[in-house]
């Protein structure tokens, strides 16, 4: 194969003679990387556009694209070109080409394949990871692109094989193996076929037998059961029989007997040759080759770092298992298409199988495995240059002629910030002191010190049952007793909560979103009130710098809104000021507070909320930065040099599911790719990498053993850095149980809770599927009242329960089920300082009659609770209120309002200098119901509803559709133009989670 492609790229240099410099038709960006449009095969034009999945099929040397029908169907004579294209979080476009080869295939189309392959990730703007993926032998990447699997056909095309003529149904056997993915091949029909190692499927004309090797898993079952249920429905039209058959079982039993009688009456099954045994690559030591003329040379070093790769050279890196080409910025094509041969070369020469995984790289785009064979790389490297050599390649091909929609880089994923946990539950605090823990009263369970543990207890509304989440809160000033001891603790609740809970690992500044949405409002103050803290500082001789009410304290305060603010006392002096926050400093009993110039007036409403927290009975003196007084300054030991930049968050990462293990103290993982909610079975523990947090998801299945290691396997995946990312050891991991997964997990599954409830193994569960089209779902849990822990309950009676809402704003007041106008009427009439429950954390929805811009700001809540309320009234006689809440286009028709009798409210019932009970307004608020029309990501039908062409639609459209939500564009498309465009229904689209549904947006220049 190295001289097949070594003479394709002899004849393309003949064919265009050597590149001294760019001419007309030729780019040379800043990554000198010439691209030509003879380098550039017609029909890749319009590739890489949109996510999701292309393929090509080499026939006569040229790429030819196959329809989307047959993606996933290959022929062993045949070689293909495969690209898939993700939209990041981030708003890059990353693109994987993998080019396969089938058994059969002749020389001439692998290196054809291997040729147009580069090619393609020119055309894409080098910046690809390319793979070669031969039959038998493909990785878990290219699988999970065709799950549950894939079954090559026999044949090809007319430049390698004729096609197999179609025959009666055949009776087929197919062996099995892959816990995670499952690679399936077919096998002679015949008994010396079958071993207790492997899984075997006897696919007959009316019955479908899957017989499990006593040596398999319960993992590889389940996965084959996928590829039972994979051929019923392609080559039975889902009507066949299906028989599972255990290694072992005796004959007597009818299926079992049905099994062997297709191959002659039973026998004893030969241990399993070591002919069937494929002999894998080891890995060993990774060595570095440099390509020069084309030929691959040691590199003589004693470690591997970045340092050693030169940005104008071609490089090969051989790990025993796989060969990796890495490819610098500033090398031709021509050099690349050298360096591909010379891996062919290597792996001939070595005599090694033919079928070693090749995976090529550009500089700037590594990916993990290249990496984790360097003894050192650099956290970042810089990709700006090869952004703008993407952006020179589609100007490029744009002006002679190419159509280059969608090459551009993507915008990024603006998710909002939300916790996705039900904010109306009830909070329980502790602080850890010595070996107890001592209950926190209700006013002051936003409060925390540094140098001591918390436990939260939070208990909320679930779907069929009360759901828990046990958190425990680190100081950063706290001992290590205190630590140990607040793990211990919760481990005590979790057990007495029969591991229901939530469990989650929380330190000081690394909170997740989750942990402010409970508290609302956070204060973190300086020093500790732990018995242990007093005697640690006392033992060290240290100055105890606990916040004291009457001394010098400064607080910075940060958030989004009234529902998420926090107050973090920093060092009382000037360096601790920035420019982008504001602040409250306390000196004795006056206050002052500090506007940045850089802070937006959110931050000034929120200063003003954390005051009545901090200092609720003093009057500021306001400072605006710039002209603050010499009495601020004194107080801060003078003035000086401050910081005016605002701590950005990282951009949001794509997660990562990873099966894992605990062997020994030592922790084993295996990526999961393209994962589903399935690939969760209940005898695995999982991890899923979402960067700013992690959770270890732990089966029904799992030991009891295990369970109780599931934060240490957290913990030590923190430390192996698995993605290379050097997440910081203090990052928050959730455990969490099989069956009680909250919806801050579930968001990232299409999620069907029926499947985490049912009965038995994951194989018992596939099967009962499978046979009967019923899931075996386990009885639902009842609520129940949590245990009592420090003398207190868990769920207080409504007379005890803490005031949630800290804050005064008609905003904070929102009901479940209730419209805005309702919840702004309630805010006005109902004591804010009385009020038991927050706000569930739900994105507000206001009719183009009542924005928030539109109400007045002189006008006082209650008037503007009236003309909210009113606004949703027609003038009609029945007094009847509607029930569309929706939102739409102001040219869209009126529906036909639902109605709901309701009491009539006479003008002299509400009184406007408020000496009206609020007892009874709530009481009359309560009475009245409304119907919500259209659930938030809900499909709607086209009729009565305004739609308009995705041309106008497009962020870059250049007549933009105004007057319509701009956050939710897809909506206004038809359901015809929506199935064209994102290739499903919007009900599919819909039931996929919300970072799936921006991916496709951003992909489409609709978000």
């Amino acid at each position: 194969m190295n001289n097949v492609i070594s003479s394709a790229i002899s004849k393309q240099k003949l064919g265009r003679g050597s590149v001294q410099k760019p001419r007309s038709g030729t780019l040379k960006s800043r990554s000198n990387m010439s691209v030509s449009m003879r380098d550039v095969d017609a029909a890749f034009q319009g590739a890489g556009q949109k996510t999701g999945l292309e393929i090509w099929r080499i026939e006569n040397f040229k790429p030819v694209a196959i329809p989307t029908s047959s993606y996933g169907k290959f022929r062993s004579g045949d070689s293909y070109i495969i690209l898939k294209t993700t939209a990041l979080k981030s708003g890059v476009f990353h693109y994987d080409i993998h080019y396969w080869l089938g058994k059969d295939t002749s020389q001439d189309e692998a290196g054809t394949a291997a040729i147009k392959t580069v090619e393609l990730d020119a055309a894409l703007g080098g910046r690809a990871v390319q793979h070669r993926e031969c039959q038998g032998r493909e990785t878990d990447k290219f699988l999970s692109y065709f799950k549950p699997c894939i079954i090559p056909e026999e044949g090809g095309v007319v430049s390698g094989f004729k096609h197999v003529e179609e025959k009666a149904y055949t009776i087929r056997l197919f062996a099995c193996n892959g816990k995670h993915v499952v690679r399936v091949r077919e096998v002679p029909y015949s008994r010396s076929s079958l071993n207790h190692d492997d899984i075997f499927i006897l696919d007959t004309k009316s019955k479908i037998f899957q017989f499990n090797g006593s040596n398999s898993s319960i993992q590889e079952r389940a996965k084959a059961l996928e590829v039972v249920q994979y051929i019923k429905d392609t080559f039975h039209e889902g009507k066949c029989e299906v028989a599972a058959i255990e290694d072992g079982k005796f004959v007597a039993d009818p299926e079992t007997g049905d099994f062997w009688s297709f191959f002659g009456g039973f026998a004893p099954l030969a241990k399993k040759s070591s002919n069937a045994i494929e002999t894998q690559d080891e890995a060993v030591p990774a060595k570095l080759l440099c390509i020069q003329k084309g030929r691959a040379k040691p590199v003589d070093t004693q470690s591997l770092t970045r340092e050693l790769l030169d940005t104008n050279k071609c490089y090969l890196v051989d790990s025993g298992v796989e060969i990796f080409v890495w490819m610098g910025r500033s090398t031709t094509l021509e050099e690349r298409k050298s360096a591909s041969s010379a891996a062919e070369e290597l792996i001939a020469s070595q005599g090694r199988s033919q079928k070693a995984h090749i995976t090529r790289v550009v500089e700037g785009f590594e990916t993990v495995m290249f990496k984790s064979n360097f003894d050192k790389w650099p956290q970042s490297t810089d990709t700006t240059v090869s952004e703008e050599g993407r952006g020179k390649v589609v100007a490029m091909l744009k002006r002679q002629g190419f159509n280059v929609k969608g090459l551009l880089k993507a915008a990024p994923v603006k998710e909002e910030h939300q916790p996705f946990i039900d904010c109306t539950g009830n909070l329980q605090v502790w602080r850890v002191n010595g070996n107890n823990k001592v209950p926190l009263p209700m006013s002051e369970q936003c409060k925390f010190y540094s140098g001591d543990c918390y436990i939260v207890q939070y208990t909320y509304p679930g779907e069929d049952k009360e759901e828990y989440l046990l958190c425990t809160w680190i100081g950063k000033q706290s001992i290590p007793e205190d630590r140990a001891m607040a793990q211990l603790l919760v481990s005590k609740m979790v057990e007495s909560f029969k591991g229901q809970p939530v469990q989650a690992q929380i330190f000081e500044g690394k909170e997740p979103p989750q942990f402010f949405a409970i508290l609302q409002s956070f204060i973190v103050y300086k020093g500790g009130l732990s018995s242990g803290y007093k005697a640690r500082i006392m033992e060290k001789g240290i100055d105890d710098n606990t916040y004291k009410e009457d001394g010098l304290a400064l607080f910075r305060v940060q958030g989004t809104g009234p529902d998420n603010m926090q107050a973090i006392q920093v060092e009382p002096v000037a360096t601790s000021l920035n420019s982008s926050y504001c602040y409250i400093l306390q000196v004795g009993m006056t206050v002052f507070t500090w506007l940045g110039s850089l802070s937006t007036t959110q931050d000034h409403e929120l200063v003003e909320r954390m005051l009545d927290l901090i200092k609720a009975d003093v009057q500021s003196k306001p400072q605006k930065e710039g002209t603050e007084s010499e009495a601020f300054w004194n107080a801060l030991g003078g003035k000086k040099e401050y910081s005016s930049q605002k701590a950005v968050k990282e951009t949001g990462k794509d997660p990562h599911l990873f099966g894992c293990s605990l062997s020994r103290g030592n922790l084993e993982v295996t990526e999961i790719f393209n994962f589903v909610q399935d690939d969760l079975m209940t005898e695995d523990m999982m991890i899923l990498d979402c960067h700013s947090e992690i959770y270890v998801w732990v089966g029904q299945q799992v030991d009891s053993k295990s369970k109780q290691q599931a934060l240490n396997i957290g913990q030590k995946y923190l430390e192996k850095d698995v993605l290379l990312e050097k997440l910081s050891s203090e990052t928050p991991i959730f455990v969490i149980v099989e069956g009680s997964e909250p919806s801050f997990f579930t968001r990232f599954f299409t999620w069907d809770s029926s499947k985490s409830t049912m009965h038995g193994n994951s194989f018992q569960r596939k099967l009962s599927i499978i046979k009967t089209g019923i899931s075996p779902i386990a009885d639902k849990p009842k609520r129940r009242t949590p245990a009592s822990y420090g003398g207190r309950m868990s769920m207080p009676d409504k007379t005890s329960q803490r005031s949630r809402s800290m804050s005064f704003s008609p905003d904070r007041v929102r009901v479940r089920g209730r419209s805005p106008a309702f919840n702004a009427l309630a805010s006005a009439f109902e004591n804010p300082r009385n009020l038991s429950t927050p706000p569930p954390v739900v994105r507000k929805l206001y009719p183009k009659s009542v924005t928030p811009d539109s109400l007045s700001k002189t006008a006082t809540p209650r008037s503007q609770a009236i003309a909210a309320l009113t606004s949703k009234f027609e003038p009609f006689k029945e007094r009847k209120l509607l029930s569309d809440f929706s939102e739409v286009s102001p040219e869209t028709p009126p529906k036909k309002p639902e109605t709901t009798p309701v009491s009539p409210i006479r003008p002299n019932s509400i009184s406007m200098n408020g000496r009206t009970s609020s007892n009874s307004m709530s009481s009359r608020i309560e009475a009245l119901t409304i119907k919500e029309d259209v659930k938030e990501d809900e499909p709607e039908d086209d009729e009565g509803l305004i739609t308009f062409p995705y041309e106008r639609l497009k962020i870059s459209s250049p007549d933009p559709v105004s007057d319509i939500d701009v956050t939710k564009r897809e909506t206004y498309l038809s359901s015809e133009e929506f199935r064209e465009k994102f290739g499903m229904t919007k009900e599919a689209f819909y039931k996929m989670p919300k970072w799936k549904q921006n991916k496709q947006k951003i992909a489409l220049n609709l978000f």
